[in-house]
């Protein structure tokens, strides 16, 4: 992996994306909208591919055991497919026809699926694929934020760099400097 892209990942899974997570059912989701937008002011050419059959069908599967949607993001050189079951608000898979279960609580019902329950599913896939480059994916390992990644490397000259001055000189000049490297870059300007 180059420099460069451990770099952006660092970056990515450092951002606090708290404040642009939904809570239902106890579980954490990510605004797809936010999502993409912060995604694309580290990687401006990012792409994203969301995969159709034959007949321009985005989603795949079997009217008795559920539905699958796939989509595969593209960014600094790397590509990374990801996939997703078309579900309920209990994460129950969706069928082509409704259908009921038994909880400790009583029965329960998985209506059938419509358009509206696969295009959240893209979406979701979508940000599940950005997770994969860093964005966001401490909430697929149920931590409330990010970790302090340590391992900041000065983009100049290679040497280690401590958090404060990874994060105020990546402000400041967009890459992670030492304090030898920032106080240079300084007196060039």
């Amino acid at each position: 992996m180059s420099k460069e892209i451990r770099d952006k990942f660092v970056e990515l899974y450092s951002k606090n994306v708290n404040n642009y997570v939904e809570q239902k059912n106890g579980l954490a989701y990510l605004s797809w909208a936010y999502a993409w937008a912060e995604f694309k002011k580290v990687y401006p050419d990012a792409t994203y591919f969301v995969a159709k059959d034959a007949d321009g069908k985005c989603y795949f599967g079997d009217e008795s055991i559920g539905y699958m949607v796939y989509t595969s993001v593209t960014a600094g050189g790397l590509s990374y497919e990801m996939w997703l079951p078309v579900m309920d608000n209990n994460n129950k898979s969706m069928k082509l026809n409704a259908y009921k279960y038994q909880t400790r609580s009583g029965e329960k019902t998985v209506e059938a699926i419509t358009m509206f329950d696969i295009n959240k599913a893209v979406m979701r896939c979508l940000v599940k694929n950005l997770a994969m480059f860093g964005l966001g994916l401490y909430i697929y390992a149920g931590e409330d934020l990010p970790e302090d990644i340590n391992e900041y490397v000065c983009a100049d000259c290679g040497k280690a760099v401590d958090s404060n001055m990874a994060q105020r000189t990546f402000k400041k000049f967009g890459v992670h400097l030492c304090q030898e490297c920032g106080m240079k870059r300084i007196d060039k300007q």
